[in-house]
């Protein structure tokens, strides 16, 4: 990836409807709002399914979030895809650009964002690429 952006973010969840608690390992579904500040200076909104199982330290998300702001001064969206595995507390975590998904100063961008979160803060890095559009 030819670009590197970091800084931290902020995120709201809310619980959307109740768990399905009918098998052991839990279900839900939450909103997300998230605020972006360093590099990045956007707001986000999205929809999270999680599965919380009963071995504690072990559970899995899937996300789709849309941001909007400013990536080094270019202006526009894309979209991020997540998918997170936590196994007795070890994570595997991906964070993608859904293809094709940027609009405006960012049409074209692809990359892949990491997420770290110490004493309570959530931090990103953010590596990614504006390529041309077809």
């Amino acid at each position: 990836m030819d670009n590197h952006a970091s800084g931290t973010f902020d995120v709201k969840l809310s619980p959307q409807g109740p768990e399905d608690k009918s098998s052991g390992t839990k279900l839900g579904r939450m909103s997300l709002d998230k605020q972006f500040h360093g590099d990045l200076e956007a707001s986000s909104t999205g929809e999270m399914l999680t599965a919380m199982t009963e071995i504690e330290g072990s559970a899995g998300y899937v996300a789709i979030e849309r941001i909007c702001g400013t990536l080094h001064g270019r202006k526009g969206s894309f979209v991020l895809q997540h998918s997170g595995m936590l196994t007795r507390g070890t994570p595997l975590l991906a964070v993608v650009v859904v293809s094709d998904s940027g609009s405006d100063e960012l049409r074209g961008i692809c990359g892949t964002m990491t997420i770290k979160i110490a004493d309570k803060k959530h931090y990103y890095e953010f590596d990614y690429t504006l390529g041309e559009t077809h």
